[in-house]
């Protein structure tokens, strides 16, 4: 037998790589019939599809990852999408046909149109508050239809196995006026359209039906639903075993910074967001160039606020107390504090009288007592409890939504201690401007020796800046920030219990914010009477 000449050998080869080539070609055809896709309506969800595609990723599958965006979406965010492996094809929207729906459910509709993706043979549908844990490549070997059962008999709509059908597309648009939808949205026309979904078979990859039916059920294992863990405080399910997480919190999402502090699932997702590459310049583990920019304004804002404010109310107001002498005299001033009984004015709420100053009368050189109005421990307390509710709603609505956890509660640490510090501030200003045209309008004009003797001895030359005053701030903020972390530190992840003992924490913070209110109120209409010959350009020291 001839050996093969060098020319046979040649075209052997060619023809042997054109052939891998035309296989190679075939395959890859094959692997993009089948997708991944989700639904994106605005910039809000960008952060959910970025993870979930990682997510999806971290599976191996070679399969396509197609996003269906609306005008609502930016051109940074599809650019942003694209440079993270999806295929973004734009849609538009479809109208909800209900009048009584959710305000959110707006184009929930939109759904439906995976029906009409004929351009695939088959493809598995999340949304874009899932995440995946665990491969799910064998859902695309289900049938025809198949979905996830929650609340005994319904189907929810957040995992779903769609083989594609323009004629199923083109008869459910003809039904969607007509069908009624218990939820007002896509789920809820789905279950009236699949009427006998609830009697289909379970999926069992390894149990192929023959023929194959035309709607099957999937196992929690494929959307397994945090609202029903946050009951129990478990799966219902082998954790090892999941597959989709489904984060059904309803207008709280796992990218919430917040929500990581309540459900703990929501680590799993944070966890993969923080493996998200840079694809795109600032955009690395999940983060916003944008948001970055505001995060470090709102870290460096109220330093300088607070700062500045000190700088000016005691110091540049009161510049003794930058020398050695006055420093000697607030020290004696401190050690006579101990050693002597503090007066303070008096006062009743609602026939009560305050337990920490009942007794207690400011005297002056007529020998007049000076009361409090009866009103005066009331008006406090409420514009104590206001000033933390508004400063907590500002906190909480000038920090970005979507910030790592931890850059979150610090911020929110941050804001509503500086926010609260400056109003609950004013209102001590306002009350010690109040105590010094109270003490001018009865018309004392200057102590006797005795008592001259004795502010000369506690106050001249001393700021303004009270140690007390110190500590009641400095508590109130203690004991709000153990009142948060306190589950943390205690390593409780059960819901209802972190809530009890935070519960528990407010209680303990609402009475002694009651009483830090009291005595910084007294203190400084104490304060205000004391100094009422004072040159009105005088700063008081917010700490009081």
């Amino acid at each position: 037998m001839r050996s093969p000449t060098p020319a046979r050998l040649a075209l052997a080869l060619v023809a042997a790589l054109a052939a891998a080539a035309l296989l190679g070609g075939v395959a890859a055809a094959a692997a993009t019939e089948e997708a991944y896709v989700t639904l994106l309506y605005g910039d809000e969800f960008v952060l959910g599809v970025r993870v979930l595609g990682k997510s999806i990723r971290d599976t191996g599958t070679r399969r396509d990852l197609v996003v269906l965006v609306s005008d609502g979406v930016s051109d940074y965010s599809r650019k942003l999408l694209q440079a993270d492996g999806w295929i973004v094809s734009h849609i538009t929207l479809l109208a909800n046909p209900n009048q009584v729906r959710p305000k959110r459910f707006w184009g929930v509709y939109t759904k439906l149109k995976i029906f009409n993706m004929t351009s695939y043979r088959k493809v598995v549908y999340l949304d874009a508050d899932t995440v995946v844990v665990k491969s799910i490549e064998d859902l695309f070997k289900c049938g025809k239809f198949c979905g996830n059962l929650k609340h005994s008999e319904r189907m929810n709509s957040g995992v779903m196995v769609v083989e594609p059908s323009e004629t199923v597309f083109k008869d459910m648009m003809r039904q969607i006026d007509t069908l009624p939808s218990y939820t007002g949205g896509d789920q809820g026309f789905l279950n009236s359209y699949y009427a006998d979904f609830a009697n289909s078979h379970v999926y069992e990859p390894d149990k192929p039906y023959t023929p194959e039916p035309e709607t099957q059920r999937l196992s929690t294992l494929y959307n397994a639903d945090v609202g029903l863990y946050m009951l129990a405080n478990k799966w219902m399910v082998d954790e090892k075993e999941l597959r989709v997480i489904h984060y059904t919190l309803g207008p709280l999402k796992p990218w919430d910074w917040w929500t990581a502090w309540l459900v703990k699932p929501v680590g799993v997702w944070q966890d993969v967001r923080q493996t998200l590459e840079e694809s795109l310049p600032g955009t690395g583990g999940g983060r916003s160039p944008h948001d970055q920019l505001v995060v470090k304004v709102l870290f460096i804002l109220p330093v300088l606020l607070l700062s500045f404010g000190y700088y000016q109310s005691c110091f540049q107001t009161n510049k003794e107390l930058l020398n050695i002498r006055s420093l000697c005299a607030f020290a004696r001033r401190d050690r006579y504090k101990y050693k002597s009984e503090e007066a303070f004015p008096s006062y009743s709420v609602m026939g009560v009288s305050s337990s920490a100053f009942a007794n207690s009368n400011q005297r002056f050189s007529n020998g007049m007592h000076s009361k409090l109005p009866s009103y005066f421990g009331a008006l406090t307390v409420l514009a104590c409890f206001m000033s933390a509710g508004v400063s907590f709603a500002f906190a909480f609505a000038i920090i970005p939504k979507q910030i790592m956890p931890w850059t979150g509660l610090l911020l929110m640490f941050e804001w509503t201690f500086v926010s609260f510090f400056l109003l609950f501030g004013s209102y001590l200003r306002f009350v010690y401007r109040w105590g010094s045209l109270d003490a001018n309008h009865v018309g004392h004009s200057r102590f006797d020796s005795s008592e001259n003797h004795m502010v000369t001895g506690r106050h001249h030359n001393m700021s303004d800046c009270d140690i007390d005053a110190t500590f009641y701030w400095t508590g109130m903020a203690i004991i709000a920030i153990v009142t948060v972390l306190l589950p943390t530190l205690l390593g409780v992840t059960a819901l209802f219990a972190k809530l009890g003992l935070m519960v528990a924490g407010g209680v303990v913070l609402a009475s002694f914010m009651t009483y830090a209110s009291e005595h910084l109120a007294i203190s400084a209409f104490y304060k205000g009477q004391r100094d009422r010959n004072v040159s009105r350009s005088r700063s008081i020291c917010f700490l009081f």
